[in-house]
């Protein structure tokens, strides 16, 4: 996904589209919007896409508000929202800057990437938090929950080597990927609490299985509603590559930084992301 600013960064409407296809996504807000949202509350979402989510929430019974910005985009998620008899209000508009006529119960807001990266998640509820003068809503999703994992990635393809940014289904088997130690959680918030300015870790690994550090995964959660059982959607993966691979082996301790701010292109997280071997297991 990209992130919506300037023409150059919008989403085509057929990237939109594409979300529908993921079943993960898809069932993951169908089911925290039938579990938040009932009739007559009043439900504002901030980017409307395809204006599936919106649908979800009429259906439920609610007053809704949707905004988009891009207007193939807000035309088609129009069109079918009046197909479907929903009564939504869509809004063309930049969700950065809209403010709502009155008090809104939730707010929904998909605009996520992996690692919190090109798309304007925090930069929007920020904004609508600093313009919103009415009761606090719920946010959905409610939290964000950021982790790194270092890997031994194959890049090669076809007897060409060529280490890129790749994303991975995180429920399918990656044959091409050695996990070398656990995933660690460096970046966690409520999006009712205070927003980051940065995501930044530094952290350090016990390394469990030997071979070549060449990348790390980025592994977002996002908790779409709180509770005891939450609804929970963990998107696809993010595998960087490390500038400077090493070689490790078990038991080695090893140290990751990087720092960027929400919404960065992922060549400025690659550009801070550092690995090194602070200490080298010792053989019996």
């Amino acid at each position: 996904m990209h992130h919506r600013g300037s023409p150059a960064d919008i989403i085509p409407l057929q990237y939109h589209a594409q979300m529908l296809l993921d079943d993960r996504r898809m069932s993951a807000f169908r089911d925290a919007i039938a579990r938040v949202v009932g009739p007559g509350m009043r439900v504002l979402e901030l980017g409307a896409g395809t204006g599936v989510l919106a649908h979800f929430a009429a259906s439920a019974g609610a007053l809704v508000t949707a905004v988009e910005r891009e207007l193939s985009v807000y035309q088609a998620a129009s069109r079918a929202l009046a197909a479907h008899g929903d009564q939504v209000r869509v809004v063309h508009g930049d969700a950065r800057s809209f403010v709502p006529p009155g008090p809104v119960d939730v707010v929904i807001c998909e605009m996520l990437h992996v690692g919190l990266l090109r798309e304007r998640q925090v930069e929007v509820i920020r904004a609508f938090r600093a313009s919103y003068a009415g009761p606090p809503p719920l946010f959905l999703p409610c939290a964000t929950i950021q982790a790194v994992q270092p890997l031994s990635q194959n890049f090669t393809f076809y007897g060409y080597t060529v280490p890129a940014p790749l994303f991975q289904e995180p429920a399918v088997v990656q044959p091409r990927t050695v996990e070398l130690a656990p995933p660690a959680v460096f970046q966690s918030f409520f999006y009712g609490d205070a927003l980051p300015s940065s995501c930044a870790g530094d952290v350090q690994f016990a390394i469990e299985t030997p071979g070549v550090l060449n990348a790390v995964r980025m592994i977002t959660k996002n908790l779409l509603t709180e509770g005891p059982e939450p609804v929970e959607w963990l998107m696809n993966y993010l595998v960087v590559p490390l500038p400077e691979p090493a070689e490790v082996a078990a038991g080695d301790t090893v140290r990751i930084r990087f720092a960027y701010r929400p919404g960065d292109e992922i060549p400025e997280m690659t550009a801070s992301l550092h690995a090194e071997v602070l200490s080298a297991a010792t053989s019996g």
